[in-house]
């Protein structure tokens, strides 16, 4: 899977919750200041290229539809910033983000929780 670019990441994000969409749509969830509707639109297009948006054609226009599911794009993201910025290790990332955002003696006993509930169901 190629990965996305911030833009194309920001109209993702709003598919993902609109689920279908025309670019108007898109654009009236999009925060201000709001990028014009022929740049939605050719971002959108990109992303049909990319193969992660499908359309369907209603009438004049175009209704927009994720292909690219939102968990699986997370997975694939985070693998690539653990293996570009962490050398792979889940225990690094977890160790720098613990220190970088000073967690609370609370956080980490719910870290540890639902790392634990994680290992219980692989089980």
């Amino acid at each position: 899977m190629q990965q996305l670019t911030r833009a194309e990441e920001e109209i993702m994000q709003k598919l993902w919750v609109l689920e279908k969409a025309h670019v108007k749509q898109v654009l009236e969830l999009m925060p201000e200041p709001k990028p014009a509707y022929n740049t939605v639109s050719t971002i959108i297009r990109i992303l049909e290229k990319k193969g992660v948006v499908g359309h369907e054609v209603t009438g004049k226009s175009h209704l927009y539809f994720p292909l690219l599911k939102k968990e699986e794009y997370k997975k694939q993201s985070l693998k690539q910033l653990i293996h570009g910025y962490f050398e792979g290790s889940f225990s690094k990332m977890a160790s720098f983000f613990a220190k970088e955002e000073d967690l609370s003696t609370e956080e980490v006993d719910e870290l540890l929780s639902h790392l634990k509930n994680n290992i219980k169901e692989k089980k």
